[in-house]
């Protein structure tokens, strides 16, 4: 018989189990009874706690932004040079999310499920990096520090490196990355896109360094 537990500490053990289910098998290979036989509680008490799989998904999700990283000291930690603050961010989001590898299968889960709600959300953790990489090229093309690109697709292309190096590191284990720690090969594909983008740091960011 499963330990009788207070409110929040069984929401909390619903929460965590779910998480990992969804991450294994997507949100429409899991039920509510999947769910509850892996917790070895009925079905009703999921249902005291969530009305629905889709609430309980949603919740999983609410957990998850409860952990969203904060750019902030890594912005002002260093020098101000587009290049420098992208790559302090960088370390800061992988470090997160490597620690994490069910987020990161979950994410890939709903990318393949087509799940319209869940996509934004994952989208959304992104969004620190497509709005800094956009305004940033805006002005740096102005500033002619780097090339007329389009701001939107060397977003998507910064995120597409990034989302494999953290898949091929955290969730396939690849043996073509493993004479790369996860630091290195964040580092050199950060750098790779900085040469990619054509750009240039100011006399003033050298000197910063």
């Amino acid at each position: 018989m499963a330990k009788r537990l207070k409110a929040a500490e069984r929401k909390a053990s619903i929460l965590a189990v779910a998480k990992v289910l969804f991450a294994d098998r997507g949100y429409h290979g899991v039920s509510i009874d999947d769910i509850a036989r892996r917790l070895g509680v009925s079905p009703a008490v999921l249902y005291r706690h969530f009305p629905s799989k889709e609430a309980l998904y949603e919740a999983v999700l609410g957990d998850i932004a409860c952990t969203r990283e904060n750019y902030v000291d890594a912005i002002l930690a260093g020098p101000s040079g587009f290049g420098d603050v992208l790559l302090r961010m960088t370390r800061v989001f992988v470090d997160s999310i490597a620690g994490d590898p069910d987020y990161l299968r979950m994410e890939m889960l709903a990318a393949l499920e087509s799940n319209p709600a869940a996509k934004q959300f994952f989208d959304n953790r992104w969004k620190s990096f497509t709005d800094y990489i956009e305004f940033s090229l805006v002005e740096l093309s102005r500033e002619r520090r780097a090339a007329h690109v389009n701001p939107k697709a060397a977003s998507l292309m910064f995120q597409g490196m990034m989302r494999e190096a953290l898949y091929a590191k955290c969730i396939y284990r690849s043996e073509h990355y493993r004479e790369f720690d996860l630091d290195t090969l964040v580092n050199r594909l950060v750098e790779l896109f900085l040469r990619a983008i054509g750009y240039t740091p100011s006399t003033e960011q050298n000197a910063e360094k």
